[in-house]
């Protein structure tokens, strides 16, 4: 299994150096690296040059944004198999070793992905929570995908991930549409096709500014127009796809939309959201408790969300 590591880098010269170490320090090593500057300002492109790892190849395009960045390192990657990794984030060691005999164990498959370690500004980590798995050892089929996402932590990340490059080409890589929720949307279209092989072995760290967590306000608003749901929603129509537990997902995924606007403190745009959730899953508790917090003063609600956000 040859695989090709894709970096998409936009202003971190801070932390790429720590990132490439990751990468190139894993006991079976990538082909190739693949790293995409997309615009960059503050000279991190430099910084990978000065590094002069020799199985590199580094590219530069126009700002466009982290879809457009993926997408062209995986057009540019030379093996089947495409693994990414931003530029902030790390492997642990063994993350490669343990795709590949993933692979090994279960052929046939179009991704293959471990569990990760959620950090945060402060240097904090802890392993992703993973309910409703439908194994019990340390690895196994994901074969209810919506299932566990509508539950979980999300178990596919964009910096865990091995992906069959056949396959995210086929259906039409990162979408180019969406400015949040990209990667999200690509998993949900690449599982519905043939289910993850997983490890719940934690090999990687995303490491997460302030914004993203409940100790500042979301640093960007919903998209109005909700690429994502609608992408999501059209997943039901592909025949032969494995939809199951769909209803739940967009449920998860409305309760994602409701909790920011509620973080922003815009009920009025919270209580939509709130709705489309209950009606895919009318048991959703949390939402429940969303609606009341509709009725609460904005700064209650972003203490309810900070201490218990999670």
């Amino acid at each position: 299994m040859d695989i090709s590591v894709v970096i998409p880098l936009f202003n971190k010269k801070a932390t790429i150096a720590a990132t490439l170490a990751s990468v190139t320090g894993q006991s079976c090593p990538a082909r190739e690296i693949v790293v995409v500057n997309d615009g960059s300002t503050d000279g991190c492109e430099a910084v990978v040059e000065s590094l002069g790892i020799p199985n590199l190849r580094l590219f530069h395009q126009k700002n466009a944004g982290v879809s457009a960045a993926r997408n062209y390192g995986a057009s540019l990657a030379r093996c089947e198999w495409v693994a990414f990794i931003d530029g902030d984030d790390e492997w642990l060691p063994g993350f490669l070793e343990t795709v590949i005999g993933l692979h090994d164990a279960s052929p046939g498959h179009e991704v293959y992905a471990t569990a990760y370690y959620a950090g945060d500004y402060q240097g904090n980590k802890r392993p992703i929570t993973l309910n409703k798995l439908p194994f019990s050892e340390e690895q196994g089929v994901l074969d209810n995908y919506f299932e566990v996402g509508s539950c979980s932590d999300p178990p596919l990340w964009s910096s865990a991930i091995c992906i069959r490059k056949a396959a995210l080409q086929e259906i039409g890589g990162f979408p180019l549409d969406v400015k949040s929720g990209e990667d999200l949307l690509t998993w949900a279209r690449l599982a519905v096709r043939k289910p993850p092989v997983y490890s719940t072995r934690p090999l990687a760290v995303f490491w997460q500014e302030k914004a993203h967590t409940y100790d500042d306000k979301p640093n960007r608003t919903p998209e109005r127009d909700d690429p994502v749901g609608k992408g999501l929603a059209a997943l039901k129509t592909i025949p032969g796809g494995d939809a199951r537990h769909l209803g739940r997902y967009l449920s998860m995924w409305y309760k994602m939309r409701s909790s920011i606007y509620l973080r922003l403190g815009q009920r009025h745009n919270a209580l939509p959201e709130i709705l489309k959730g209950l009606r895919h899953q009318p048991s959703n508790g949390k939402l429940y408790i969303y609606l009341l917090l509709c009725l609460m003063p904005p700064a209650v609600t972003r203490n309810v969300f900070k201490r218990f956000g999670r």
